[in-house]
């Protein structure tokens, strides 16, 4: 059975964990990276913002900054070169920035997409690009959306998947 990398703690990755052991795959959750070698895939899962400095900003709404998180992320994503790497919120955004794009820290329309406490996440439609998410969704689909930040300037050899009515990018893929 294949193995997916995910790092931090199994408590708090539950519908991550649930979510691939139901396509059949055995999740391997911790932090040590150590036992990524062995996995045929890795997940980046959301969470907080990246350090702006990573992308060659200074600090303008970027908040819950982690730098040793951003920093054993992009070297697990360095790790997993050549192998699969699905990343879901925060973790498109360490994908997008490891291989040199940019966010911007605080979206305009944030309020259409970030996680509030009264809310929750947001519910709204995309519009899928040509490739496999077209293929699997139809060309318009509905994603849930807990972030206030997004992909600034798309990484070279990346390209939109997925694009929010309001212009944010909700997916990106690398084919």
């Amino acid at each position: 059975m294949k193995k997916i990398f995910i790092y931090g703690q199994a408590e708090h990755r539950a519908n991550y964990i649930a979510a691939l052991a139901a396509c059949g795959l055995t999740p391997v959750v911790s932090w040590d990276q150590t036992l990524a070698q062995g996995c045929h895939g890795l997940l980046l899962p959301g969470g907080g913002d990246l350090d702006p400095a990573l992308f060659g900003q200074e600090n303008q709404g970027s908040r819950g900054v982690d730098p040793d998180l951003d920093r054993a992320e992009l070297g697990l994503v360095a790790q997993f070169s050549g192998r699969p790497i699905l990343g879901i919120c925060r973790g498109l955004q360490v994908l997008n920035v490891a291989f040199g794009g940019t966010l911007v820290q605080d979206l305009p329309t944030a309020a259409a997409h970030r996680w509030e406490e009264s809310t929750g996440d947001k519910a709204h439609r995309v519009t899928a690009g040509e490739g496999f998410l077209r293929e699997i969704y139809g060309e318009e689909f509905f994603v849930n959306s807990a972030h206030h930040q997004g992909a600034g300037q798309v990484a070279k050899g990346f390209q939109v998947a997925a694009l929010a009515g309001d212009g944010v990018v909700e997916a990106l893929a690398c084919p």
